[in-house]
């Protein structure tokens, strides 16, 4: 059994403002709660290895949008990161709990415009931990669309059916992969935009866990936050259904 947490941190900043810099609390909160791997969004650039080493663990960095003259931004963001909002830099992490560890990272750019977005991955070892080993483990955020207009949804759709296709190239043929982020698509298209061997694993709002050969031991939860992010973190237990 693998369990799996995936966050969107809204740039490292609460709803509503709170107007301080919040690292150390997401911190303490992500450090709280149980999980093995944990994939976030919108992630300030200079946080993974912070909140890495809070949590006790690995972790693996994409850069997506608005990195240009990054030290600038990092100066006001850091101190006032309601100012700047999502302009204070973004990126994606992923963070691999002991015992299970990162053989491998793979990633991949969904688009340049209208921003950048990327779908990253890795891969699981850890003999303590053999159904997961070997396991990649993908996060993606997708670029936003009109979320009722199923025209208004072709770009969020083209990053899910290009990170999967990343995912499966990856992995060797037929094991288990994973994927999870903030895909901004209700479930339905979700499902729909799936090949075949794929299945929705758990969802709340845009944020979902995908995965082929896998599936949810149990009901996917809600972790408090707090006032920490404009979304709610999503968490599931996940395992092998060949």
């Amino acid at each position: 059994m693998l369990r799996v947490a995936t966050w969107n941190l809204f740039h490292g900043r609460a709803d509503p403002p709170a107007g301080r810099p919040l690292l150390h609390e997401f911190a303490v909160v992500l450090a709280g709660w149980s999980w093995d791997v944990a994939l976030l969004q919108e992630v300030p650039p200079w946080w993974p290895p912070l909140l890495a080493r809070a949590c006790g663990a690995q972790h693996r960095t994409a850069p997506t949008s608005r990195n240009a003259l990054l030290p600038v931004r990092r100066a006001i963001a850091a101190r006032r990161p309601d100012l700047l909002r999502s302009n204070g830099g973004g990126s994606n992490a992923i963070l691999v709990r002991p015992p299970l560890t990162i053989t491998a990272h793979g990633l991949r750019r969904l688009r340049w415009l209208p921003e950048r977005r990327v779908a990253h991955a890795v891969r699981l070892g850890g003999v303590e931990r053999p159904s997961a080993d070997g396991l990649w483990v993908g996060n993606a955020h997708g670029q936003k669309g009109e979320w009722d207009d199923g025209p208004g949804l072709e770009r969020p759709l083209a990053d899910l059916r290009t990170a999967v296709a990343r995912l499966e190239a990856w992995g060797s043929a037929d094991a288990p992969l994973l994927l999870g982020g903030d895909l901004n698509l209700p479930r339905e298209a979700v499902a729909a935009a799936l090949p075949a061997g794929w299945t929705r694993i758990a969802t709340s709002g845009p944020d979902h866990v995908v995965g082929r050969g896998l599936e949810a031991s149990g009901d996917s939860w809600r972790p408090a936050r707090s006032t920490l992010s404009d979304h709610a973190a999503l968490v599931v237990d996940v395992e092998d259904r060949r």
